[in-house]
C-alpha cells in the first residue's frame, strides 16, 4: 500500500506543530518542502511523520540516534530565531534530516556529526534531494567546529548535560546556541546569547529530547 507523504507531511504541520505554539511562517513552509520520509531508514518511512523520535542508529558509545520527534523539533528551530543570512552550525545532524530544514531558513549549514557511517548516510541523502547549501562533517559533538565559524546559530539536536566553552566560544556577537538542557521530565529548551562578548541563557520552556552523546557531565567526588 503506497502513502501519500504529501498530504502526511501536511498533516504533520497542522496536527503537531501549528498546536504547540509553533507560529514562523518561514519554519512553517520549510517543514513542509522537506521531505522527512527521505531521512528515516527504508523499514520506517511508512511512520516518518509520526508524533514520536525516530530512530535512525547508534553511535559508537552505544547511545540510540534518533530523529526528534516533530513539534518538540520545531520549537527549539523556532526559538532559534535563524536569518536568511545566518551561518548555522547543526551539532548531531544524524541523516541530515535537521540540517536540512535549518538550510531552508539560513544561509548554509554546517552540519557536525561524529558517526562517520550517519555522516555518510546524511551526507548521501541531502546531496540525492537537493540541499546544497549543507556540508557534512565530522568530528566530536563537544568541540563544535571552529574551522568554518564563527556562527550565527549553533543547533544542538538533543539534550545534554553540560554546554562546553568551547561552542559557545564559536558564536558571532548576536549569536544564539540553541539546546535542550537535562534529560527526560527535568529538560527545558534554552537559549544562550553572546552580547559584547559575554553570552547568557535563558530557559524558554519546558522540553524533552532523547541524549545527544558526548556532553555528560563526569561525576564530581567531595570529601
Amino acid at each position: 500500500m503506497g502513502h501519500n507523504f504529501d498530504e502526511l507531511r501536511q498533516a504533520m504541520v497542522d496536527s503537531q506543530v501549528r498546536t504547540t505554539d509553533v507560529t514562523d511562517l518561514r519554519l512553517l513552509d520549510a517543514l513542509l518542502s522537506v521531505p522527512r520520509e527521505a531521512f528515516v531508514p527504508e523499514q520506517k518511512k511508512p511512520f516518518a511523520y509520526i508524533d514520536d523520535d525516530i530512530e535512525i542508529g547508534s553511535a559508537d558509545s552505544g547511545v540510540k540516534r534518533y530523529i526528534m520527534e516533530p513539534s518538540p523539533f520545531a520549537r527549539l528551530v523556532q526559538l532559534a530565531n535563524v536569518k536568511a543570512s545566518d551561518l548555522v552550525l547543526d551539532i548531531g545532524c544524524g541523516t541530515g534530516y535537521s540540517s536540512a530544514v535549518l538550510s531552508r531558513l539560513g544561509s548554509a549549514v554546517i552540519a557536525l556529526e561524529a558517526d562517520e557511517e550517519l555522516a555518510g548516510r546524511a551526507t548521501e541523502i541531502l546531496v540525492e534531494n537537493g540541499f546544497d547549501n549543507v556540508a557534512v562533517v565530522t568530528g566530536p559533538f563537544a568541540a563544535g567546529y571552529p574551522s568554518e565559524g564563527p556562527y550565527d546559530v549553533i543547533f544542538v539536536g538533543g539534550s545534554v548535560d553540560e554546554i562546553p566553552a568551547a561552542l559557545f566560544e564559536q558564536l558571532k556577537e548576536g549569536g544564539r546556541l540553541v539546546v535542550v538542557e537535562g534529560h527526560g521530565l527535568s529538560g527545558f529548551a534554552a537559549v544562550h546569547v553572546k552580547v559584547d562578548g559575554v553570552v547568557s541563557g535563558r530557559r524558554a520552556f519546558n522540553l524533552s529530547a532523547k541524549e545527544l552523546p558526548g556532553f555528560r557531565k563526569e561525576a564530581e567526588f567531595s570529601l
